[in-house]
């Protein structure tokens, strides 16, 4: 199956937020994000939702997705492609995240815990990158983990704005990147906690 926005929204829209927070859970609904802890967020519905779409994952693609956080992105990115690779650096919500989603269902999620700096080399390249931490510039790492026509959703900026950023990197691997809306994320860091 290719990219469908209609089947993303559809599916997005019966995904119980609450599944994946252990604190707020009766504000689940609301469009906000919330504290998951460790000085990590879980984002607002519709920015999630605006990511994945602007992302495009088609069933058939393998992605790469940098901060597992509380597996909601992950959830929605996995019900739309073929593998989903996972990293995150916090202990605790690694092995939460793996719990909530292995309770889900999913079976085409691989999880490593480890610094999303450095990407997942031993299953690079990938179709698809979904950046969920804000990076201070472009990371060549990631750059070069991408397939040649693939794409990469990420946060560029300092720690109180960022710009979305799509890019694509063409068949012949020229990069080309575009502003999609002002956000704040928490910042990618690489220590692990």
């Amino acid at each position: 199956m290719k990219y469908d926005a209609k089947e993303i929204t559809a599916f997005f829209q019966t995904l119980d937020r609450s599944r994946f927070m252990d604190r707020h859970k009766e504000q689940a609904e609301m469009d906000m994000p919330f504290s998951i802890g460790h000085g990590q967020t879980i984002s607002q519905p519709s920015l999630v939702l605006a990511m994945t779409i602007r992302l495009k994952p088609g069933t058939d693609q393998r992605v790469l997705e940098i901060g597992t956080g509380s597996g909601f992105q992950t959830a929605l990115l996995a019900k739309f492609s073929n593998e989903v690779y996972t990293v995150e650096r916090i202990r605790a919500l690694h092995e939460s995240a793996k719990e909530k989603l292995a309770t889900e269902g999913f079976s085409n999620i691989h999880f490593h815990y480890g610094d999303g700096n450095l990407g997942w080399e031993e299953h690079a390249p990938y179709d698809r990158i979904m950046v969920t931490a804000a990076a201070k510039e472009l990371p060549a790492v990631l750059v070069r983990q991408l397939s040649p026509g693939g794409k990469m959703i990420i946060p560029i900026g300092d720690t109180f704005a960022q710009d979305l950023q799509l890019v694509e990197k063409d068949p012949h691997g020229k990069i080309r990147t575009s502003s999609i809306e002002q956000v704040r994320f928490v910042g990618m860091k690489d220590d692990k906690a």
